[in-house]
This record gives C-alpha cells, sequence and structure tokens, in this order.
C-alpha cells in the first residue's frame, strides 16, 4: 500500500530520505493550494511503539514521525496546524505533552493497534489529566487498521477510551469505529452507543471514502444525535472513492475524475450531504485552537 501511495503522490525512488520528504510535503503543501474549501489542514505526527517500561521499541516501530519534524513544517505553512503524537507509556508522556502543548499543538494522535496501546490502561492516567489541564484533544484510532501493522488487535473498540472522557479529555474517535472487513466485526455501532452517552465523544469521517466504509454513511448520518458529533477528516494520502450505487454513475466519473484525493474527498462528502455545522465543527468546537488554548 505504501509503495501504491508514492507512485500516486510522485514520490521518486533511490533516493535520499531528505529528497523524500522535500517531495511528501511538496504533494501536501500542493494537494492544500489546490483545495480553497479547507481554511487549515491538521498534519498528524506519529509516535514510536514503546515497551511497557517506557522504552522506544526500535524492531516493532514501522512508521515514525517526530513532532519537532511536523513542528518544522507547521513553522513553514501556515495553512498546517501541529497535530502531536505521544505515546502514553513513555517515561516523559506527560512533559511532552506540556511541550508539544505550548509549541500550539491542536490535538495528540494515538494509533493504538499499531503504537501498541491500550487506552484502558492505568498507565495511561497521567497522560489524560495532563490533556485535559492544557485543553488538548485526544484523536485516537478506533476500529481495524489495513495499512499498518497490527501490533494489538485487542484495543481497537471505542469503549476503551471512556477512562479518557471519564477523565475531562475531548475524544475524537478515528473513522468513527467503522471499517469491517470479511471476518472481523465493525464497532460503528458501539462507537454511535457511546457518542450518545458522552459529551465530549466526537468522531472522525478519515477514511471513510473507502469502500470497506462504504454503507456506514447512511447509519451515521441517520442518527441525529451522532450526526452532530462528526468532524471532517481525509485520512490523505489513502484515497477516496465514491460510491456508484448512492451517486449514480455519472457524478461518480466526474468525483473521480478530481486528481486531487484532498479535495475529491470533501466533493464526495458535500455530495452525500454533509451540512455547514460539520465542516466547522473541529475548528469551532473540537480543536485545542478553539478554546483559547493557543
Amino acid at each position: 500500500m505504501f509503495h501504491w501511495m508514492r507512485h500516486q503522490l510522485g514520490i521518486p525512488y533511490g533516493v535520499s530520505d531528505a529528497t523524500i520528504e522535500r517531495a511528501l510535503e511538496r504533494a501536501l503543501i500542493t494537494a492544500l493550494a489546490g483545495t480553497p474549501e479547507l481554511d487549515a489542514i491538521v498534519l498528524l505526527a506519529f509516535d514510536a511503539v514503546y515497551t511497557a517500561d517506557g522504552t522506544v521499541d526500535e524492531p516493532a516501530t514501522h512508521l515514525y514521525v517526530s513532532n519537532d519534524y511536523v513542528m518544522s513544517l507547521t513553522a513553514r505553512h501556515s495553512r498546517v496546524l501541529f497535530g502531536a503524537s505521544i505515546h502514553p507509556y513513555r517515561r516523559d508522556a506527560v512533559a511532552e505533552v506540556e511541550r508539544c502543548a505550548r509549541a500550539g499543538a491542536v490535538l495528540c494522535k494515538w494509533l493504538p493497534i499499531t503504537q501498541r496501546i491500550d487506552p484502558a490502561d492505568p498507565r495511561c492516567i497521567p497522560m489524560y489529566e495532563a490533556l485535559a489541564h492544557f485543553g488538548l484533544p485526544l484523536l485516537s484510532h478506533t476500529g481495524w487498521e489495513q495499512a499498518l501493522p497490527r501490533l494489538d488487535p485487542t484495543v481497537a473498540a471505542p469503549s476503551r477510551l471512556v477512562p479518557a472522557l471519564e477523565r475531562g479529555v475531548t475524544v475524537i474517535a478515528a473513522h468513527s469505529g467503522t471499517g469491517a472487513v470479511p471476518g472481523e466485526g465493525s464497532y460503528r455501532d458501539q462507537f454511535m452507543r457511546l457518542a450518545r452517552e458522552h459529551e465530549r465523544l466526537y468522531g472522525d469521517t478519515a477514511g471513510m471514502s473507502l469502500p470497506n466504509r462504504w454503507g456506514d454513511y447512511e447509519a451515521l448520518l441517520a442518527d441525529d444525535t451522532v450526526r452532530g458529533k462528526l468532524v471532517h477528516g481525509s485520512d490523505w494520502p489513502i484515497p477516496a472513492f465514491p460510491r456508484p450505487a448512492r451517486h449514480g454513475w455519472r457524478a461518480t466519473l466526474a468525483l473521480v475524475a478530481e486528481p486531487n484525493q484532498l479535495r475529491r474527498d470533501i466533493l464526495i462528502k458535500r455530495a452525500l450531504g454533509f451540512d455547514d455545522a460539520y465542516w466547522r465543527r473541529a475548528g469551532q468546537d473540537v480543536l485545542r485552537m478553539a478554546k483559547g488554548g493557543q
């Protein structure tokens, strides 16, 4: 999948890491420049995997994007906001929350299945208290993962995030628990129940313009309470595909003709009927910048 996305983005082979990073930066900024519908994007760091004793597990770390690297990109591009990533088991987790908050982070990102994080583990509590103190939302992947290694599939359920909610953290359940694949169930209904029960729980729509999530749009949009908890997410550079049965073939072909995946995802969701409140909810109600913390 990474090789396919690299090809789609025009990232060269046989070059240095620095050249690859510059090419990725150009691809992202070009996509953003071609998406006038967005005021800004949140660019996500991705912390390493950590062992139970709080040290980096390099053999298990498939992907690592440092907070400092994302900070450097946000400093260069005014429409790019800082999404930190801090593993709760690291020994300096609370200090890193404070450092990132002071550096302008608007949220903190986890992918528990891949980073081997159990959000219900008591070791997360000090970090939850720090996130609540600084008003920093937690964006945590829910449901199954297909692009990165699944080191701990037992932590996919949105219910694992309840301890964070109980300690005053605003939580965004990435993908809203969707993403069923053959032989594996979906956590969508569990997310919807929790969204109705917890004021601070939101869900994003990242990666939902993929065939394995097409069928989830109707249920999420049909529930007025849940619909009011959805925020926009793109999952760029994961591609976005319209559903022919929903849009019709002519409209589908018109949507596919948009080469910019960031903008195509927006056009698909507009065609599905996402309202104005959806597009503004992250900036107005959820991200730390909206709460006077930045």
